[in-house]
């Protein structure tokens, strides 16, 4: 913590500026500056049309006039908005200037913003600041990052109900049972003797299993969570010639992979990424896996085979038209440890096998080129990844911080739970407690090293 409140120190002295708009062509640029001195550096490069300097403007106020270089020329016009402490996204005095959007234009001002005396922000210096300065805990700003570059409607929703404060709500809540243990834990071992409600062996084991089922809970949203936000895996497989390339296709809603009705069409592999329902699936479609003695062919299917053992999602793809031969039979085992959807193809044509051969799997029957069971494979894909149990007003922890966070915590509950069944001292349960207490304080921020601090904001783009 002596290094964190070192940076805090430093931070102050700093008055900071970054784009905080993409580059490129726009309607406008924002150029950000945060710190004691922001609104003074401003005053230096932007001159108002009506006369009045912003050190003149309260809070919440905007100011047209034009941003000038040394020479007193006008780079461009503007509109200046300015924040005043700590009614701030940084908590600090902010300025934020507005030009014409353009990526000269932008260079150019935020150039004369930094000759004027402020220092380049490094990347999310702002929400740095935001969090040092209490505007938002280490999970709020995480979230931030979660907004920006959320690829669907649902990570959006998961990261919005971070920024929203679900994440925290939730860990308070633990909090409050944690500590209301470590305060029995210690007034039973100051006052053993005493006839004091509630401090008992069953009163403590009660408060622990709750921490132990709320922490469980908490754990078990994060692979699903990580599924919306950061996509699975998925590779689709079979034989040649049973519809994986025009199932690629038709997830894609566009001809990504050439389809004919020449089998061994696809011989390397071919991936984008798609959206079907909430999840994001890294998709590719695989060569078409058979016995060969071709040496491309061959080297395709080495492939598909290699995509099948590090894939998460299999989709694997049969021709129903056709009985299961040899090769099918191979691939039927070579993936029965595997998260996996079988896909019935060639719906529209008459069946030739029992689905029974099958095995155990989740299958769905389609016909990829009509275009026949999209929605029963976006809901089978769903259930698989148990995104459909997941509520829009569940609380999701949105990253491997957090989940580590949670899961130290969980484990120092079970080994308190653990140490009080074997009668072992208080002192000891209370040492596990604090253990718990102290991960899910690191989660939030409360204690927290600078270290942790720059591996969270590393991450972000300089604007942000």
């Amino acid at each position: 913590m002596i290094k964190l409140w070192k940076w805090v120190i430093l931070m102050s002295e700093r008055t900071i500026a970054a784009i905080a708009t993409p580059l490129g062509e726009g309607g406008i640029s924002v150029i950000r500056i945060s710190g004691e001195e922001s609104i003074r550096v401003a005053d230096k490069c932007f001159v108002a049309f009506s006369g009045e300097k912003l050190l003149e403007l309260e809070g919440y106020q905007a100011s047209y006039g034009r941003v000038t270089d040394k020479d007193g020329q006008t780079l461009d016009d503007a509109v200046a908005l300015v924040f005043r402490a700590p009614k701030s996204y940084t908590g600090e005095n902010v300025v934020e200037i507005s030009v014409h959007g353009g990526t000269v234009i932008t260079r150019q001002v935020l150039r004369r913003v930094l000759e004027c005396g402020a220092t380049l922000a490094t990347g999310g210096e702002f929400t740095k600041r935001a969090f040092l300065n209490g505007k938002l805990d280490l999970t709020k700003a995480e979230s931030v990052m979660g907004l920006i570059s959320a690829r669907n409607d649902a990570a959006a929703k998961i990261s919005r109900g971070a920024r929203e404060g679900r994440i925290s709500r939730d860990t308070a809540d633990i909090l409050d049972k944690l500590l209301e243990t470590a305060a029995s834990l210690a007034a039973y071992a100051d006052y053993p003797d005493e006839d004091i409600p509630n401090l008992n062996q069953e009163n403590f084991s009660s408060l622990l299993d709750e921490c132990y089922t709320k922490c469980e809970k908490l754990i078990s949203t994060y692979d699903t969570g990580r599924a919306i936000r950061e996509g699975v895996n998925c590779a689709i497989v079979g034989k040649p010639n049973v519809g994986k390339s025009t199932l690629m296709n038709l997830l894609c809603g566009t001809d990504r992979s050439i389809v004919t009705d020449i089998a061994g069409t696809t011989r390397d592999v071919v991936e984008t990424n798609v959206n079907v329902g909430d999840i994001m699936l890294n998709l590719a479609d695989t060569a078409g896996i058979h016995t060969t003695d071709d040496t491309v062919e061959k080297f395709g299917v080495d492939k598909a085979k290699e995509k099948i053992e590090n894939a998460e999602l299999l989709l694997a793809v049969f021709d129903s038209s056709i009985p299961l031969d040899d090769d099918d039979k191979q691939l039927l085992s070579s993936i029965r440890d595997k998260k996996c959807i079988i896909i019935l193809n060639k719906t529209d044509l008459s069946p030739a096998f029992d689905k029974d051969d099958l095995g155990d799997f989740e299958i769905i029957e389609i016909s990829a080129k009509m275009g026949d069971g999209y929605q029963e494979l976006c809901s089978a894909i769903a259930q698989v990844c148990k995104t459909n149990m997941l509520s829009p007003d569940d609380t999701v922890l949105i990253s491997e911080r957090q989940r580590d966070c949670v899961n130290h915590a969980l484990q120092a509950v079970i080994a308190a739970r653990d140490t009080l069944l074997c009668g072992m001292t208080l002192d000891a349960v209370g040492v596990c407690v604090d253990d718990a207490i102290a991960a899910l304080l690191e989660l939030t921020g409360k204690r927290v090293t600078n270290e942790v601090c720059d591996e969270i904001f590393k991450r972000f783009c300089v604007g942000k």
